[in-house]
């Protein structure tokens, strides 16, 4: 693939499929082994880009990013590392819409490793499940934790969502700012991406309006 192929599968946004593609036997290393690998690599990128390791303020950085990387940016690679997803037996027989709103929201764009922030608003309609509400957070902090495209996102919580609470009656919608626009390309400071996906009962516009609603009237 030539370089112009390359620039133009980036600037498209394209993802693949709703799994982040992983190859066989990613983590077979430990989180020590990657952190001593991307260290050394990253050791040579800044090299190949004219900077001075010996210097003192950049002698540590390839260590600090191979493990910014593997600890923080993209812990969420690992499936060891999925929050357990606590659900409760609907007792009160709560049937009615519940939003969690303005979660925050951190990740990185696949295509440049650049932020991605915004916020996820998540609304889901209760059968016989319900789930605690900071479990919604550590979801979409997991997912977000890993190279991303914004719409693979949005699908990934959603499908976890329904498969967990045992109800299509979910509601994803994502609001962010890529950095890979911002500050690289047409260098657009303020644009921001909308992605909504949704099942169920949120087929249904006049639902789909009244969650939007709930979010409009923060």
């Amino acid at each position: 693939m030539n370089a112009h192929n390359k620039d133009n599968i980036g600037d498209n946004h394209i993802g693949t499929s709703v799994d982040t593609p992983i190859i066989a036997g990613a983590f077979d290393k430990s989180d020590d082994e990657k952190i001593q690998n991307i260290e050394h690599y990253f050791t040579k990128i800044m090299e190949e880009l004219g900077l001075d390791l010996n210097d003192d303020s950049l002698s540590g950085t390839p260590y600090r990013v191979a493990k910014m990387y593997v600890k923080e940016l993209f812990y969420g690679l690992n499936p060891k590392n999925k929050p357990k997803l606590s659900v409760f037996e609907n007792k009160y027989g709560y049937k009615k819409m519940l939003v969690e709103q303005f979660i925050t929201l951190d990740s990185s764009c696949e295509h440049h490793f650049l932020p991605i922030t915004g916020h996820a608003h998540i609304g889901y309609i209760p059968t016989d499940k319900v789930i605690g509400l900071s479990k919604i957070n550590r979801l979409v902090d997991y997912y977000a934790h890993r190279p991303q495209v914004q719409e693979r996102l949005a699908l990934q919580i959603l499908k976890d969502l329904q498969n967990v609470l045992d109800t299509e009656d979910v509601i994803v919608m994502i609001t962010a700012k890529h950095l890979c626009v911002s500050s690289r390309g047409i260098k657009d400071k303020d644009s921001f991406t909308t992605t909504i996906e949704y099942g169920g009962s949120f087929e249904n516009h006049k639902q789909r309006e009244e969650f939007i609603s709930v979010i409009k009237n923060k």
